[in-house]
């Protein structure tokens, strides 16, 4: 997800094994350094994290496994890492999952051998997990059977939960009067962006008060209306706090091979903070916002997504009902993996 996992724990490939390590697991975290750095091994939060750069990353990961035997390879993050792990498992006599969180065939879609090879670890592998049913059922391609389980994506547990506007907007130096829109996350094309930029002088034709504030990447081909003040990044911690500030986030997608598989986290952060959100309708988000419907608008409706905005400006109170949590979700995952013995080793690369 592009962050240092090991300086800043955080989301789907942290939490799940850190519950399962607190549950009895043991539980080890290979993580390939990209910057090609020093070899790192350390234990912490219950976990045996390894971290190796490519030239001795396969070799770490069979060191690993001939000397700690484990039950299960897990395939975190990519098809690349999916892949190994049905290699790997079927070396040593292991079981393999591979989970995803968005269609990695859509990062690539030209690499055409690479999804061959993705393709035969998804059928050879004994447990597939995914953010939501629509991408369990692509992973699958129609298999049946009971080897296939949905583990939802869900707001770390650092802060994401309803807190004092004012304070918030204070702490954030935001405006403390008028509604506030956001929108948080990369500016990129490939997300649809441009149908907020045409909603925001619909929605201030009507609401001259609002005002839109950004946070996250922006790319040098999307330039930035006057109409959006943009934050840039911002810590982790000031996250909740920005969202907390807000009295709607906007999140948009196109309608593509990864809009209709990618399940946003930004989403759950905020319905766990109880804001308003409008997304761009897609089969994840369908999902998603399953009881919330008014809250879906169609990809590339400009019109549509000013009144939704709107919309939720004159509701600020949302009723999500459960939303999910890393324990829930860890409860289907550790279910999906309940062939492993509870003192027996789990492996992530």
């Amino acid at each position: 997800m592009g962050k240092d996992l090991i300086a800043s724990p955080y989301g789907r490939f942290f939490h799940l094994p850190r519950i399962l390590a607190e549950r009895g697991h043991e539980v080890t975290i290979a993580l390939l350094d990209y910057e090609n750095g020093a070899e790192l091994e350390l234990d912490a939060h219950g976990i045996r994290w390894i971290s190796t750069p490519f030239r001795g990353y396969l070799a770490a990961m069979r060191k690993q496994i001939t000397q700690s035997p484990v039950d299960c390879v897990i395939g975190f993050s990519d098809t690349y890492f999916g892949i190994l792990a049905v290699r790997l498992a079927r070396q040593h006599g292991a079981r393999a999952c591979i989970d995803a969180y968005d269609n990695y065939e859509s990062y690539m879609p030209w690499a055409k051998p690479l999804h061959w090879l993705w393709r035969r670890a998804l059928r050879r592998a004994d447990q597939v997990t995914a953010a939501g049913p629509n991408l369990l059922a692509l992973m699958l391609n129609g298999q049946q059977g009971d080897r296939g389980a949905v583990v939802a994506m869900a707001a770390d547990p650092t802060g994401f939960e309803p807190r004092d506007k004012k304070t918030c907007r204070e702490t954030m130096q935001l405006p403390l009067d008028g509604p506030l829109v956001g929108y948080c996350g990369s500016m990129h094309r490939s997300r649809g962006v441009e149908v907020l930029f045409d909603a925001i002088p619909l929605v201030l034709a009507e609401r001259p008060d609002v005002r839109f504030i950004h946070s996250g990447r922006t790319w040098s081909d999307v330039p930035l209306p006057e109409t959006i003040r943009s934050l840039g990044f911002i810590d982790d911690d000031k996250v909740p706090v920005l969202l907390n500030s807000m009295d709607a986030l906007v999140v948009t997608n196109r309608e593509s091979s990864f809009g209709h598989y990618s399940y946003p986290v930004k989403l759950y952060e905020a319905m766990s903070c109880q804001i308003p959100v409008i997304a761009t309708q897609t089969r994840a988000t369908e999902w998603i916002l399953d009881d919330s419907r008014g809250s879906l608008v169609k990809p590339g409706d400009a019109r549509g997504l000013c009144d939704a905005i709107l919309r939720a400006l004159d509701n600020p109170d949302p009723d999500y009902g459960l939303v999910p949590t890393w324990n829930i979700s860890c409860d289907v995952f550790e279910k999906a993996l309940s062939g492993i013995d509870e003192n027996q080793g789990v492996s992530f690369p």
